[in-house]
Parts: C-alpha cells; structure tokens; sequence
C-alpha cells in the first residue's frame, strides 16, 4: 500500500455558502452527517497552487457557494500533498477534495474500493523535472538530490518510474542512484537555492519558480504521455458522503464545471483570482507574472482522463509503492455528466 503520512492542513477557511455582497453567514449544523434542522456542511480540500486552479479560483470568486445554495455551507481545507488530504478524508475530517491521481488510487485500494469515488476531472499537465543548469541528461542525474511534494504523491511516483525507465534505483528512505528527497514544496525553491538539492519534479507555479532562479526544465511530464494529456488533479468524495447526500454532491460537481467554465474563458479574471486567493491563505499573493507563464502548460478539463490513472497505478506498482488495485467502481461520473448536460457540454464516457 501507499505511505500514509500525519495531516499537514496548510489553512482552513469556513466560507457560508450564502456568502455573497450583503449575504449573511449560513448557521446550523456543522457536522458534516446532515443532522439538525440547519445546513449541510460540506467540506472541501484543495491545493494553493495552479493545477489546482479551478478550485482555487472557485472559491474565491464564490462559484461553488452559489451553485451549492443556502442549504449547504462551506469549509475548506487546503493542503500540500494527496496522501495528507486523503488521510482527511479517512479520518472523517473532509468530505472531498481535489487531489492527484495516485493518491486517489491508494485511498481506493486501502479503504478495498469503500472510501471514495472520482466525480470529475479538474486539470491535465503542469508538471516538470526542474533541473540545475549543469545536468543535461538522466546520467548527470546519478548522486544527485531530487526533490518531490511528498512521498507516494503523483509526482513523486512520476519520478521514480521515469528513474526506474533510466535504470537507476530509488528508495522510499531516499537512498540508491538518485536520492529523492519529499519535501514541502514551499521549501524546494530554498534548498535549490542554496544547493541542499539538485532538482525537483514538481508542479507549478514551482516549476515556473525553479525555473526563475536559474533552473531548467529537464522532462516536461506532458512529452511522457499520449497527446500530451494526463490527469493531474481529480475531483474526490467520500462514498459516505455521496450515499448521505447525493443532492449536495451534484451541486458541487456543478460547481466544478462553472468553475473551470470561468477559467477557461476569463483566464486573466481567473489568475488574478489565484493570485488572491493563495495570498490569503499564504500571506502573500501570487506573482501574476508567474502565474501567466504557468498557465500554457496546463489544460482545464471536466475529463478525469481515466485511462491516465491506470498507467500511473501500473508505474506506482512497478516502483513499489502500491499493490496491483481493481479500480472498478471507482468512477461515478453521473453528476458530472448531468452537469455537463445541463450547461450544453458533450458529456464524459464513463469508464
């Protein structure tokens, strides 16, 4: 199975789904179970940074509050890595979130195909090996430091399979070829700074940070996969939550699709929206400039690119992460598909 590592909550903000100029904060039940007479609760996990996007920008600009209603409010979480998050959702502290593919595989394997399904895509792409300048090539690679967002995430799977395809050897304690080392990625524009590593296969906007400090991209993970396209981030619940509130699931589904509507179609609106957003939870708003060169390499898509997840499960096995997973049942994509109709968009072939 996957490592399951303690909850590294970065923030965690209450927004009332009523929320809206002059609207008052929603009350009641805060539970989660739907008991009381108030509203539901509803609470969200995501990650403050660009491939993330339509999550970051939906709840910023109040797309999900309104889609949701006055019937539900909204908590969220943001968080580093997946296997943090999917603890959350283990441990009864989240009720979905946004997360990377091989995370999602491990929270369906562990909990034997109970604990969570796939209601919908969010992004593909955004994601490189950011090298020092003086490698050139896998070889340099050998003796070197390489940095990932947490071990047993999707990036940090990525890397060892592509390692493993270059014949060198990884270990999960960091040692072998090449050490990767997982770490937060707020820290690894600082240890590639000072040297304590020589690279990282990260997501942006840390690719695009690595980048500015002298690095350069080595893999572009987008050359690695048919048509360039792969799921990156997938849009989660947990089974208990769908089975107790199917009525709230579907409004956050369209939730998602108004969200990556507005991304795709007012992106400047949208990256000064991120920029704000991972302020307020950071401290410190995003460079729009940064956010700008990001954006090309990413595509916004309702399309959990199912065939994506599979190959990267079988790359998470062969480097001995996970055990082989049946992965069927884990894809309910009839709210997304009812979403997708009502808002005049061709529908997404369940897998």
């Amino acid at each position: 199975m996957g490592p399951w590592m303690s909850l590294r909550a970065l923030a965690t903000v209450a927004v009332p789904a009523t929320a809206a100029p002059g609207g008052a904060a929603a009350c009641g039940d805060d539970s989660g179970d739907g008991g009381g007479s108030g509203p539901v609760t509803l609470r969200l996990g995501y990650f403050p940074n660009i491939t993330h996007a339509p999550a970051v920008a939906g709840v910023e600009k109040g797309i999900f509050a309104e889609k949701l209603g006055s019937g539900v409010k909204l908590e969220t979480t943001t968080f580093n890595a997946g296997p943090a998050a999917v603890e959350a959702i283990f441990s009864g502290a989240l009720d979905a979130t946004y997360i990377g593919p091989n995370p999602t595989v491990n929270a369906f394997s562990k909990s034997k195909g109970e604990a969570i399904r796939v209601i919908s895509g969010a992004a593909s792409g955004g994601v490189a090996l950011v090298v020092k300048p003086e490698i050139n090539n896998a070889e340099d690679l050998k003796g070197k430091k390489i940095a990932t967002p947490q071990l047993g995430n999707t990036q940090d799977v990525a890397l060892r399979y592509w390692l493993k395809e270059k014949g060198f050897t990884t270990t999960k304690e960091g040692g072998g070829d090449v050490s990767i080392v997982p770490q937060e990625n707020a820290q690894t524009l600082e240890t590639f700074q000072s040297g304590a590593i020589q690279g990282a296969w990260v997501p942006e906007p840390f690719v695009s940070r690595l980048v500015n400090a002298g690095g350069k991209v080595l893999v572009d993970e987008r050359s690695l996969w048919p048509d360039g396209k792969f799921v990156i981030t997938n849009l989660i619940v947990s089974k208990k939550f769908l089975d107790a509130h199917p009525d709230v699931v579907q409004k956050l589904v369209e939730g998602q699709v108004a969200a990556n509507d507005f991304v795709n179609e007012q992106p400047a609106e949208a990256q000064q929206a991120i920029s704000t957003h991972i302020g307020k939870i950071t401290g410190k708003p995003l460079d729009i400039k940064l956010i700008e060169q990001a954006w090309p390499s990413l595509t916004f898509t309702n399309d959990p690119i199912a065939s994506s997840l599979k190959t990267g499960l079988d790359h998470a096995v062969a480097v001995g992460l996970t055990e082989p997973v049946d992965l069927n049942g884990l894809y309910d994509l009839k709210y997304l598909n009812e979403a997708l109709k009502v808002a005049g968009e061709p529908e997404v072939v369940q897998p």
